[in-house]
């Protein structure tokens, strides 16, 4: 596995029938294909969007990209992420829905926008990237507790390498009294990511469900739709501070959705978890993204943020 490797090569020879997944922000980029793969394999998938409309969208277009087999495994699912309401709300439905889900692929997100509050008061990308995650991953652990039990569970939380932007800004994380900063708030965010899969596995490992954090790569996709041309001449400068001395080569869509997929899918993780990944291998994150006082730290907090206790 490498940098070139593609959902085609992670998922050869895979067979994932009787394996139920939800993946977030699956109406586009590395989320939809990572939806189309996993279907592809023999999974039930339920791709997510934001508003039913998007969500009719994105499974019309899967289908048109998969045979008619593959096509009527697919059952849309909608959650806005900035909304706690909707978030616990779609919890509720695949509740309802689903006796057992053995991947959640934590993929939807967005990067460096402009200053906003999300309708529960977050910092907008602190609430869209990390807390509505929190909630949705906590109310599923039953579900995925019980595909624990029908064979294997894991949770797969899309980061970034951007997270060696900032760690956790404990005493001011929704910028209520300090200058807003787009990068640092992006950083802080998929630091979240890492952190939280850390504090996971520690809590459900013993319980056969696995968690995992990733960096896909570099990739033009939408995410990148709020940023400028000053922007990205930010972001090569800072990229040029790192370091690895500069902004990595952009990958396909496929190559950028095969970290997830193997996160979620490979045999050579089994029994572990709390790993962050990068090109299908572990890597190693910042030591504020992966110390385990900070993802203890950081569920405490997160618990506070959301008004909202989830059993230990």
């Amino acid at each position: 596995m490498s940098f070139e490797t593609t959902t085609a090569d992670v998922l050869s020879g895979v067979d994932l029938s009787g394996v139920t997944a939800v993946v977030t922000g699956a109406s586009s980029g590395i989320g939809w294909e990572t939806a189309r793969a996993l279907a592809a394999a023999g999974a039930r998938v339920v791709p997510t969007a934001r508003t039913p409309e998007k969500a009719t969208e994105c499974v019309a277009s899967l289908r048109e990209a998969l045979d008619y087999d593959a096509g009527t495994r697919l059952d849309p699912g909608v959650v806005e992420l900035t909304s706690l309401t909707s978030v616990r709300g779609f919890a509720d439905e695949l509740t309802s829905r689903y006796e057992q889900v053995h991947l959640l692929i934590n993929n939807a997100g967005v990067m460096a926008t402009p200053f906003e509050r999300t309708s529960d008061g977050f910092e907008l990308q602190l609430g869209t990237n990390h807390l509505g995650p929190f909630v949705l991953t906590n109310r599923l652990v039953p579900l995925l507790e019980a595909g624990a039990a029908a064979g294997a569970a894991r949770i797969v939380n899309v980061s970034s390498a951007g997270h060696q932007a900032s760690g956790i800004r404990w005493e001011d994380p929704n910028y209520e009294r300090t200058p807003y900063d787009k990068w640092e708030a992006y950083g802080q965010s998929k630091t979240a990511n890492i952190l939280f899969a850390v504090e996971l596995d520690r809590r459900l490992g013993g319980r056969g469900v696995h968690a995992f954090a990733l960096h896909p790569g570099m990739i033009g996709t939408s995410l990148g739709r709020h940023l400028s041309r000053d922007d990205y001449a930010e972001l090569s400068a800072r990229a040029s501070r790192s370091p690895s001395g500069g902004l990595p080569a952009r990958k396909s869509i496929e190559q950028g959705a095969a970290t997830t997929l193997f996160a979620a899918t490979s045999p050579e993780l089994a029994g572990q978890g709390g790993l962050y990944l990068s090109d299908c291998e572990v890597a190693e994150p910042a030591g504020w993204a992966s110390d385990p006082d900070q993802a203890s730290r950081l569920w405490a907090l997160s618990e506070e943020l959301v008004e909202e206790r989830f059993e230990p």
